[in-house]
């Protein structure tokens, strides 16, 4: 049976803390196992590239939860550490993986097969590779680790083969009402409404300014399609009953349709 599933993200990388790197594959990581997997990411965090700090991530981040993707630090230089970081933490032997010295010496030939190149064949003992059909070089998982460069384009051509590796969850359904108004002129109904149903739907408010407007994303995410529709009446009927106290500035409603195709 499917049951609720979920993960952490952990960036490793100097150049995302210093701000040389804007971080891309959080969102793309994110969206990918919400929609396609049923896998809700529950923490994310950025390290940088020092030994110690990836070893007590990765131990930590692995027991909480059930998935733990880490990108970056997969490469051919001195500061690519990740591999040789999770074999130290899990006490796994670091060494040539044979599959993937075999698709790296294919892909750049013997001649141009340097030792900066075999480095990205080492991994920890008896990981499973996720292939890369961008770069030949492979991404690999370790226990419940799935480890990934940081190269968005890269990454993204990778990710559909961690599919294989995974157990699905719920599919997480979710619907978007976008208001202009203030998020304090809700706030009170819908801590309400979210206190009724805690337990089978998430309710955010998000603040956005569009077209010289302020407005307030309302966005409400479960498991239970039916819950779901219960919450958007409930809050449909808040919006009714703005408009008839004379809150002009909820008199317009934008319908947002979101990516699992549903709408109120």
């Amino acid at each position: 049976m499917k049951k609720k599933v979920n993960a952490a993200i952990l960036i490793i990388g100097n150049e995302i803390l210093s701000g040389r790197t804007q971080d891309k594959n959080i969102v793309f990581i994110s969206n990918w196992l919400n929609s396609k997997c049923g896998i809700s990411v529950k923490e994310v965090r950025i390290i940088p590239d020092i030994e110690k700090t990836i070893i007590e991530n990765v131990l930590l981040l692995s027991k909480k939860f059930n998935y733990l993707f880490t990108t970056g630090g997969i490469g051919p230089t001195h500061d690519d550490i990740t591999a040789q970081s999770i074999s130290k933490a899990f006490k796994l032997k670091y060494e040539f993986h044979q599959e993937a010295y075999g698709i790296l010496e294919k892909y750049y030939g013997k001649k141009k097969f340097n030792d900066g190149r075999k480095k990205m064949a080492k991994m920890p003992r008896d990981a499973k590779l996720i292939y890369n059909p961008s770069s030949a070089a492979p991404g690999f998982m370790t226990k419940n680790v799935l480890s990934l460069p940081g190269v968005p384009s890269i990454l993204k051509s990778m990710i559909e083969n961690c599919k294989r590796y995974l157990i699905k969850g719920l599919k997480i359904h979710s619907k978007t009402v976008n208001l202009y108004t203030v998020e304090s002129n809700v706030a009170k109904k819908l801590g309400q409404i979210q206190k009724r149903y805690k337990k089978f739907v998430e309710i955010g408010s998000y603040p956005f300014f569009r077209l010289g407007k302020i407005g307030v994303a309302i966005v409400t995410r479960s498991t239970s399609l039916s819950k779901l529709k219960s919450v958007n009446k409930e809050i449909m009927k808040l919006v009714k009953l703005k408009k008839n106290t004379n809150f002009k500035n909820l008199n317009q409603i934008i319908y947002f349709v979101d990516i699992n195709g549903l709408y109120i």
